[in-house]
């Protein structure tokens, strides 16, 4: 029996593997998955048994591609052999080809400065902000994420607040608009975000020092829940910034090259911000983001002794990969099939929410959807602890999937599979899903 049992151990059980991770990695957030990946293709994971797990939000939000893309792959085996990384002073084909390639798809901001991570490209945008307006207060969502680095930390306010002492002088924040759960409501209910934001600027105006430089914004606030920002709201956003000398920086980490069905996500309002900052979408999993700007903008900026110089600003290999993504993405006609996936997806998620109470709102667009889960549907009570057992429950049937839990609402778990799902990879998530919800109530 002994013997048995031990042909059927699991190679994820590697005591030699956990117990040098156990010892020599920093735990930097969330407890690791207990299972060792050890390849992965398209949209699986595989773990150290060759089990297939459907991975549901494309790693960090970030493979856009799906995992080991083969023109990726081909991209960066050919610019490795050729140049990968310069001095910060030197300039490369792939770093103008996608510069120009960004500015052609965002008319407006014509200026590009290719860095590595969310955090950083939010740090150089926030950085010329405040060189360019004089000022130094920064406003954000009490919602948001930017990133885990000095300015951009500041302008987090969805977690990671607490005991890493004070945070940029400068830094306010307002609440986001939310529909589920409104704060200001219109007679039929419905969410009044417009006297919410007037009454936000309100309090903005008091506790400035008429110093505000920028706002900072995700156009769907994602680590916050998946909060859309509704139709109209960027627009008036960007009149309160206008009318106080302030610049609106818009920060498409996940909602950029096509998530939404919109090439960028502002595109759908017709709202063009001063600066945009990708990263996440734009390297297909790998470190590429930019910081896009007006020329106006830059040209003060630089006579103003703009600088953010680092290690890995305008690399080849990273640019190169993100000329390939945009290839993709366009010779795939992956923006437009981000919105027929998307509805499929959607419309399944909504088909849980009849069969299942504790789903209390399904809400995003594309293929960035949230779905709310709560203890009571009509009290709109947290379900924080039934969130997390569904999760449990779908890595047990092979997929991954991520739930963010804050403050004044339910556990929202994050859905935001590759551009090139199929259909069938996303019936099979429903069915994982909903397999899932029925096994974590039972437990219940």
């Amino acid at each position: 029996m002994d013997n048995l049992a031990k042909s059927f151990a699991s190679l994820n059980d590697d005591p030699a593997f956990w117990a040098a991770a156990n010892k020599h990695l920093t735990r930097y957030g969330p407890a690791f998955e207990d299972i060792i990946v050890e390849r992965a293709e398209g949209s699986f994971v595989y773990d150290a048994d060759d089990r297939a797990i459907l991975d549901f939000t494309s790693g960090q939000m970030s493979a856009l591609l799906g995992h080991t893309h083969p023109d990726i792959v081909t991209t960066v085996n050919r610019q490795m052999a050729s140049v990968a990384h310069l001095f910060s002073g030197m300039l490369s084909r792939p770093v103008v080809e996608l510069a120009t390639r960004l500015a052609a798809l965002a008319p407006g901001l014509d200026r590009v400065q290719l860095l590595t991570t969310g955090a950083e490209s939010n740090e150089a945008a926030i950085r010329m902000a405040k060189l360019v307006t004089g000022g130094h207060e920064i406003v954000a969502f009490a919602q948001s994420w930017h990133g885990m680095t000095g300015a951009a930390a500041s302008a987090t306010y969805s977690a990671g607040r607490r005991g890493y002492g004070p945070a940029t002088a400068g830094s306010l924040v307002i609440p986001a608009p939310n529909a589920y759960r409104p704060r200001f409501k219109n007679p039929d209910g419905s969410n009044d975000w417009q006297a919410e934001l007037d009454d936000a600027f309100e309090l903005i105006d008091r506790q400035s020092t008429g110093n505000l430089a920028a706002f900072i914004a995700e156009p769907i606030l994602s680590s916050g829940g998946i909060l859309e920002l509704p139709l109209g709201y960027l627009a008036a956003l960007k009149k309160k910034c206008e009318e106080r000398g302030m610049l609106l920086i818009l920060d498409e980490a996940q909602t950029g090259v096509g998530r939404t069905g919109h090439m960028f996500a502002f595109q759908r309002d017709g709202v063009t911000p001063d600066i945009m900052t990708l990263s996440k979408t734009l390297g297909a999993g790998l470190p590429l983001a930019a910081v896009m700007t007006s020329a106006e903008v830059e040209q003060k900026a630089f006579e103003r002794g703009f600088l953010f110089y680092t290690t890995h600003v305008s690399d080849p290999l990273p640019a190169a990969v993100g000329v390939t993504v945009l290839d993709v993405v366009a010779r795939d006609g992956l923006v437009e099939q981000a919105i027929v996936r998307g509805n499929r997806l959607k419309e399944g998620l909504l088909s849980l929410q009849q069969r299942f109470e504790c789903v209390g709102d399904v809400r995003g667009r594309g293929l960035l959807l949230g779905l709310e889960v709560v203890a009571d549907r009509h009290t709109k009570a947290p379900g924080f602890e039934l969130g997390a057992r569904i999760m449990q429950e779908a890595m047990l049937r092979g997929m991954s999937m991520n739930i963010v839990k804050l403050p004044g609402m339910g556990g929202v778990f994050r859905i935001a599979p590759a551009l090139t799902v199929s259909d069938a990879e996303i019936d099979l998530g429903l069915d994982i899903l909903a397999a899932s919800i029925e096994a974590a109530q039972k437990a219940g």
